[in-house]
C-alpha cells in the first residue's frame, strides 16, 4: 500500500531488483544523494538502501532468555562464546 506520492510497494521494487534496475545505495550513500537531491527526489531515485554492518552500532543487542533449570538459578556472569554478556536483568535473562 503506497502511503505518499513517493511511495513505492514491495512489488514494485522487487520487480526492479529481478530486472537489475534497482537503485540500491548504502545508508553512507544515501546521505549525499538526499543532499544532492533533495529527499523527496532521493526517494524517487533510489529503491533499496541498506544499512548492515560489520561493527557494532549503537542500539545494536539482543535480549535471551537462557531458560530456566531445576533447580531453578539467577545467571550473574554469563559468557557467549568467550564475548561476556550482561547478566541479572531477571533470572535467566542475559543481553549481548
Amino acid at each position: 500500500m503506497k502511503t505518499n506520492k513517493n511511495s513505492k510497494t514491495y512489488e514494485e521494487i522487487n520487480a526492479k531488483i529481478k530486472q537489475g534496475k534497482a537503485v540500491i545505495v548504502t545508508a553512507e550513500e544515501m546521505v549525499s544523494v538526499v543532499q544532492e537531491h533533495g529527499p523527496e527526489d532521493a526517494c524517487k531515485k533510489v529503491d533499496v538502501v541498506t544499512t548492515g554492518t560489520f561493527a557494532p552500532m549503537c542500539s545494536s543487542g539482543a535480549f535471551i532468555n537462557i531458560g530456566q533449570m531445576t533447580p531453578t538459578i539467577k545467571a550473574s556472569k554469563v559468557w557467549f562464546n568467550k564475548v561476556p554478556a550482561y547478566a541479572g536483568l531477571a533470572a535467566v535473562d542475559v543481553y549481548i
